[in-house]
């Protein structure tokens, strides 16, 4: 198992990620662009989710490795990343960030079952490892939040090039497992037209990460305008993945094939409360407090369930397939509808009506998984 080497992966990958979603929305404020521009520049780097994992995960199939992909795939997002540097019309920059994303979000399902392999019969063991990359999330959203509080909001621009670089650097040195995987017949759409539950369960990681939208998109820009600095909302931003470290180390506890359903609905249930706060309370700190540490499930939780879930339901040469499926669907369809959707809602509506439906969106999903995400579906192969 080479921790280190797979727990360096996730800290740069996420901390990238900490840059991304705290700051790169003010970035686009600051250069002009209107809350539902930035909705679409938005919903453009995560709609490159839906396909791009997909195909990359096909190619990893098919040649039966993974590592080579995932290193050019790396190369080439900081090559096509850095046209940033050239432009800042709306046209362009949504080239640029659909072409970059297309290459990174190739990335994070290959390494995610890597580490699953290395990890054998320990997968509920993962968080030990994961917990890096919101180690990562959190140096990068308190640092570079301290920074732009004296710097420009370009300054986002060079710190993304140079932790993608990073990033690159770091897979040079992760293996594989060298685990052979044996063929699975059929194709990976029919063996879901097989499971309604499976359906179901992928249905609520929609609705789910389409409910955070408001958050990634303009949590910041909202704080903002209510006068807290930068610093003090990269504390927040921080905050939330501090408490998401904690149940990373604790999952291994009590996440269990029996527990699966339950804890996913009670995920949607507290991460609908949690919007609802965000909404009705930005001056009042202590339940900005309160709603970051509900993080830790709306988050945390749901994707170990989430992720665990998928490895034990998608085996044999569908693991890279299935991996990409989750990812696809929740962080990418789910992720650029909502972004596109809260954009027109912010300027329509106003924060405190789009967070309200993202609570709203969460419940239903909440009520989905109940409904339709059998116990049998957790604990039957």
């Amino acid at each position: 198992m080479p921790y280190w080497r797979l727990s360096g992966f996730y800290f740069i990958y996420f901390a990238i990620l900490g840059v991304l979603l705290p700051y790169w929305s003010p970035y686009l404020a600051s250069i002009g662009f209107s809350y539902s521009q930035i909705g679409d520049l938005m919903a453009i780097i995560m709609a490159t989710k839906m396909v791009a994992p997909n195909i990359w995960a096909w190619l990893a199939d098919r040649s039966h490795s993974s590592m080579p992909l995932v290193r050019v795939a790396c190369l080439l997002a900081v090559i096509a990343y850095a046209g940033v540097f050239l432009g800042t019309s709306f046209w362009w920059l949504a080239l640029v960030m659909m072409t970059f994303t297309f290459f990174w979000h190739a990335v994070l399902p290959q390494v995610e079952v890597i580490t699953l392999n290395h990890l054998g019969e320990d997968s509920h063991r993962y968080g030990r490892v994961r917990l890096w990359g919101s180690l990562g999330f959190i140096a990068a959203s308190l640092l570079l939040g301290a920074a732009l509080d004296v710097n420009p909001a370009s300054l986002v621009l060079p710190v993304l090039l140079s932790l993608l670089a990073a990033l690159f650097i770091v897979t040079l040195f992760i293996r594989e497992t060298g685990k052979h995987l044996p063929e699975e017949r059929g194709s990976i759409v029919a063996y879901i037209r097989q499971k309604p539950e499976l359906i179901a369960f992928l249905l609520v990681c929609f609705l789910l990460q389409a409910s955070h939208a408001p958050y990634y998109t303009f949590f910041t820009l909202y704080l903002t305008e209510f006068g807290h600095s930068k610093s003090v909302i990269g504390g927040l931003w921080a905050f939330g993945v501090v408490c998401e470290i904690g149940v990373f180390l604790i999952m291994h506890r009590f996440l269990k094939p029996r527990h699966f359903r339950v804890l996913l609905i009670a995920s949607c249930v507290i991460t609908g409360m949690r919007w609802f706060m965000i909404g009705q309370f930005p001056e009042n700190m202590p339940m900005l407090i309160l709603a970051q540490t509900l993080h830790a499930v709306s988050f945390g939780l749901f994707h170990g369930v989430a992720v665990a879930m998928i490895h034990r339901y998608f085996t044999g040469h569908h693991q890279h397939r299935g991996m990409a499926l989750y990812g696809s669907i929740s962080f990418g369809a789910g992720g650029a509808l909502g972004s596109f959707a809260s954009g027109y809602s912010m300027s329509w509506f106003g924060p405190t009506t789009t967070f309200a439906i993202a609570g709203l969106v969460v419940w239903l999903a909440a009520l989905i998984a109940f409904l339709w995400v059998r116990a049998r579906f957790t604990v039957t192969a």
